[in-house]
């Protein structure tokens, strides 16, 4: 069974189940094995490389048989790009294990009695679903195994697309991407010919030198679409060439801009986004509703799903036109615009200031008047002076990032004891986690997971809370 090697070889193991973080579970003997890139049904040999105390993770090294579950990958970077790692995993398969995660964690990590779990909602599009995607220039660029044993020279290292897990400074080249709708495809393939038909310089992340380095897509709903070109050098000259040709050949592209960026990592949010034509926002709809999305802005990369996550939240919250809402982590304020036409008033908190800002002006662009943001650390914020001030809310809905809440930002919430809790998350574990520490006062009512991501282990799940009722 085992090879005479520092760490086990195991052959012929039968994967069982999906676990945390999507990762594919054998067992053997006593031990229970981590893998990647296999399903349920799969037939393999594992070369462990990693050992704790309670599991080991393996890598696969030979397939026996495949699973009678597994269907083709429909993408051809599938394996090397990290991204929708589940391609080959039926989608009805993918619904299914996703509930389960929710389910798992809910009873393992939240220790409470479960209601029923609605069956999961899945994703009407499980390709080109998303609306932004960040690809990156790169000098070098990740050669395939049929390269590297080839005899050809090879003449071009550049590549235009995603980084390889695990290795920074690695990126495939991207030739079709499924994710985002076109014209994202047709943009970039475009910038990448003409960078390399005019010899521009890709950027080397070691080195920390090149010309061009990030491009960024955006995309609505409506049609209308952002491309945000970053540079590393400005070259006056180069830099409105390419640009000038991105514009007459996508006439479409409603926001195009550009950002000179020479720190040591990529993020933007701090750099100057400078205008090179159009305007410098893209518009959302949403239930009638206009969002203004600007380069910085955060909103939800799968809008259509996103529409249905809203709507789920609303339900929960069962408004009747009379409450008061409290909307934590409101980020741009789009939970808190979609629900403000069903409730007296609704107040939203976020750490970003600028977020802040984008949710004051998609209240004021949608003519809403019974809102308010307030930006800050929520732990700060949330406490009795802020609740004298704008009412005691009725509801509290939540939507944290994936770490949750802040034990502080939770005993606000029990402090403040709001009849409902609506918590959003896309992180059933620290969710699972916050429910445990809200369960002395609040009872679980219902669980709807939601798939926002599909061929991704990702999974949202909205969760209502309401407060126990003190008995006589």
């Amino acid at each position: 069974m085992a090879r005479n090697r520092k760490k086990p070889f195991y052959e012929k193991v039968t994967i069982e189940d999906i676990g945390a973080e999507g990762k594919a579970l054998a067992r053997v003997g006593d031990k229970v094995v981590f893998t990647k890139l296999v399903i349920p049904g799969d037939i393999v040999d594992l070369q462990v490389n990693k050992k704790r105390k309670k599991y080991e993770e393996a890598f696969v090294t030979k397939i026996h048989k495949y699973s009678d579950n597994r269907v083709e990958a429909f993408c051809e970077h599938f394996g090397t790009c990290g991204g929708c790692k589940w391609q080959f995993l039926p989608y009805e398969k993918q619904l299914f294990y996703k509930q389960k995660q929710v389910e798992d964690q809910m009873k393992r990590i939240g220790k409470i009695d479960l209601p029923l779990i609605d069956p999961i909602l899945g994703s009407e599009k499980n390709t080109f679903y998303r609306n932004k995607l960040e690809f990156t220039f790169s000098s070098k660029r990740w050669l395939t195994n049929i390269e590297i044993n080839s005899d050809d020279e090879i003449s071009n290292h550049n590549a235009l697309g995603f980084h390889v897990p695990g290795l920074f400074d690695k990126v495939i080249n991207i030739d079709k991407c499924w994710l985002q709708p076109e014209p994202s495809n047709k943009i970039r393939n475009f910038i990448f010919n003409f960078a390399i038909n005019r010899g521009l310089d890709f950027f080397d992340i070691r080195g920390q030198n090149g010309f061009l380095r990030t491009l960024i897509i955006r995309t609505s709903s409506i049609g209308e679409t952002m491309v945000i070109v970053t540079f590393f050098n400005e070259d006056n000259k180069e830099r409105t060439k390419l640009l000038q040709a991105v514009n007459d050949e996508f006439p479409e592209i409603t926001s195009l801009l550009y950002v000179i960026n020479q720190k040591g990592n990529d993020t933007i949010t701090d750099q100057e986004t400078v205008v090179f034509s159009g305007r410098d926002f893209i518009f959302e709809e949403m239930e009638g509703l206009k969002f203004k999305i600007g380069a910085k802005s955060f909103y939800q990369t799968n809008p259509e799903q996103a529409y249905n996550l809203y709507k789920v939240a609303r339900e929960f919250a069962g408004l009747k036109g009379t409450e008061i809402i409290f909307d934590l982590y409101t980020g741009t304020g789009t939970i808190a615009n979609f629900v403000a036409h069903d409730a007296k008033k609704v107040v939203g908190i976020e750490y970003v200031p600028e977020a802040i800002e984008d949710a004051k002006e998609n209240s004021r662009l949608n003519k809403i008047t019974n809102t308010s943001f307030y930006s800050g650390d929520l732990k700060d914020v949330l406490n009795e002076g802020f609740v004298k001030k704008h009412g005691q809310p009725d509801v509290i809905i939540t939507d944290p990032p994936r770490a949750g809440m802040h034990a502080d930002v939770v005993q606000a919430i029990l402090n403040i004891q709001p009849e409902k809790i609506v918590y959003v998350s896309c992180n059933p574990a620290t969710q699972a986690r916050d429910i445990q520490l809200l369960s002395g006062s609040y009872e679980t009512k219902r669980i709807q997971p939601v798939d926002m991501f599909p061929h991704t282990h990702h999974v949202e799940n909205v969760v209502l809370l309401e407060k126990l009722k003190l008995s006589s």
